[in-house]
């Protein structure tokens, strides 16, 4: 019996779960199947690649290298299907992309639009997340794009920069920096305020507020932008938001403040666990949108 593509797949789902039964069972096998499956893997090879422990069985040695070698062939075989689907269909499909609220506010619907028009045989699945969703979920295989800002850690992912996002302040025309210039985060830190539930900014905010020895008060916390304005005309608090995120809304009783630091200005980045071996549908798209940085007006965007 040779090694085929069933038993590396069946390899990896015993890694993964720890266990000989839990990978049967997401393999839709016998226990038996398995085990016999996984022997002859061994036999061939001509060493073991699981000891027992006492909660399942771990890797030996043979087995880590194994598991290089057959997460690269089960993705140049994905690769394969993908460009081969292409040639045979011509180039159609669905492409998963997820967003962080700022491009979808601003450049992205228009990016989209251009691209979709160019290649009618192509479909796009946009799900709006918070940065930090949106990692989690490239990294696992949920989605085959993202658009993230940079103030999580991208490490596990390529990216490459397709924007810029400003944060600013936001307050009722009433309050006492709604005529100034700019603010600095330490003149405003203490005020209360209102947030947008988005972890990745509430923490890189709260991130900066502690090294000035403070801690920011969250009167409410609110899912959508609309409802943060209708917070601020209230003078529940004030708020940090990005600028594309608020630039189309008409909020007359509402002020825009510059927020001057340094770290106000972030990256946005198009994400993806391997560029390179990604179908090539979505590799066009990831293309295009890395080309978006030349079309937009730099100094807009957010998480």
């Amino acid at each position: 019996m040779r090694i085929d593509l069933t038993d590396l797949r069946l390899f990896l789902l015993v890694v993964e779960h720890g266990s000989l039964t839990q990978g049967a069972v997401a393999m839709n096998l016998s226990l038996a199947a398995v085990s016999e499956r996984i022997s002859n893997m061994e036999s061939i090879l001509g060493t073991p690649l699981f000891e027992r422990v006492r909660r399942g069985v771990r890797t030996t040695v043979a087995g880590d290298a194994l598991i290089r070698h057959a997460r690269l062939i089960l993705g140049q075989v994905e690769q394969m299907r993908g460009e081969l689907d292409t040639y045979a269909s011509g180039l159609k499909g669905r492409v998963r992309l997820m967003s962080n609220t700022a491009a979808l506010s601003s450049f992205l619907p228009q990016k989209l639009c251009d691209f979709l028009a160019r290649y009618p045989d192509l479909s796009v699945d946009v799900d709006e997340k918070p940065s930090t969703d949106i990692v989690l979920a490239v990294a696992k295989g949920h989605a085959d794009l993202g658009i993230v800002a940079n103030i999580i850690d991208l490490a596990a992912l390529q990216a490459e920069v397709i924007a810029q996002d400003q944060l600013v302040v936001v307050v009722k025309r009433t309050h006492r920096i709604a005529s100034l210039p700019f603010v600095t985060l330490a003149e405003i830190v203490d005020e209360k305020f209102i947030g947008l539930s988005d972890a990745a900014l509430e923490r890189h905010l709260g991130e900066r507020a502690s090294l000035l020895g403070r801690k920011i008060d969250y009167r409410i916390r609110m899912r959508s932008i609309e409802n943060v304005c209708m917070m601020l005309e209230a003078e529940i608090g004030i708020a940090v938001l990005s600028a594309s995120a608020i630039e189309s809304l008409q909020r007359p009783d509402l002020v825009i403040v510059p927020l001057q630091e340094p770290w106000a200005t972030r990256q946005l980045y198009v994400c993806a666990r391997d560029f390179a071996a990604l179908p090539p549908r979505t590799q066009l798209l990831a293309s295009f949108l890395m080309g978006a940085l030349d079309s937009i007006e730099t100094g807009r965007l957010q998480t």
